[in-house]
């Protein structure tokens, strides 16, 4: 046998190994896939808003100065590391505004719409539980475990929501969904974004921007005063998003218009 034939037999062996290998592996993807596609990301969304509500509700509570440079900063810095650890899952969205808003501009499948916000109500009850868990009852109903309490007008509230809700929505769709203007630095663009918001309309209406941050707390502590708001605004928030990102500001493949 001659040194060519020898090492064609070589390489047909080795190729023949790599084929049965991709397809091992992809086999093995194909069975998972129902698990990652589906599961895995409301296990995430579970997981983080979970943990985001926590670190809100905590900051709120122990926010000893009363003042809204401890809770931006933990919403603002608690959001950008989750988005960071979750987002290759879920896309990190841990808010129903933001599901809402992503699903309009094409960035999710409609089967998960209804599960992700499922799971985010979920996580937003178990991270005010773990927050009333761990303070005593004093402090706990003295600040109403997080919750949100609307002291000014409800229109202006409202308002602010949705302005606020606008601008983190538009964060989200313009950083990490729209092809055009996606960037690595998501993550630190949507936490500065919160902590931003709160620091310009905490005063107003405790710039929630978040159903599921208003719902947690508000079932823990069983504080429901005018709680609409915090649906009504950031949904608003998300519409408006949704609207100019397929009118007037999304690429060609999003517009839907003036293409």
């Amino acid at each position: 046998m001659s040194g060519d034939e020898t090492k064609s037999e070589v390489f047909s062996v080795t190729e023949i190994g790599d084929v049965a290998a991709e397809k091992a592996t992809f086999n093995t993807d194909k069975k998972k896939c129902w698990y990652e596609v589906y599961v895995q990301p409301c296990l995430a969304e579970l997981f983080g808003t979970s943990l985001f509500v926590f670190v809100g509700c905590a900051s709120v509570i122990g926010n000893v100065s009363n003042g809204v440079v401890q809770p931006a900063l933990a919403h603002g810095l608690a959001l950008g590391v989750l988005i960071a650890l979750f987002g290759q899952i879920s896309g990190g969205h841990f808010n129903p505004a933001v599901t809402l808003s992503v699903y309009l501009c094409g960035g999710m499948k409609l089967a998960l719409l209804v599960p992700y916000i499922v799971s985010q109500m979920a996580g937003g009850m178990i991270g005010a539980g773990l927050t009333k868990a761990i303070y005593s009852s004093t402090v706990y109903d003295l600040s109403l475990g997080g919750a949100f309490n609307v002291a000014g007008d409800l229109g202006k509230t409202t308002l602010a929501e949705a302005v606020m809700t606008l601008m983190l929505t538009m964060a989200v769709c313009m950083s990490a969904v729209n092809s055009q203007t996606r960037t690595p630095m998501a993550p630190f663009c949507i936490g500065l974004t919160v902590a931003a918001n709160i620091f310009a309309g905490g005063r107003v209406s405790g710039a929630c921007m978040n159903p599921a941050r208003a719902f947690g707390p508000a079932v823990v502590a069983n504080h429901w005063n005018y709680h609409w708001v915090y649906w009504v605004g950031p949904m608003c928030g998300a519409l408006l998003t949704a609207s100019f990102i397929r009118l007037l500001l999304g690429d060609r493949k999003t517009r839907v218009v003036l293409k």
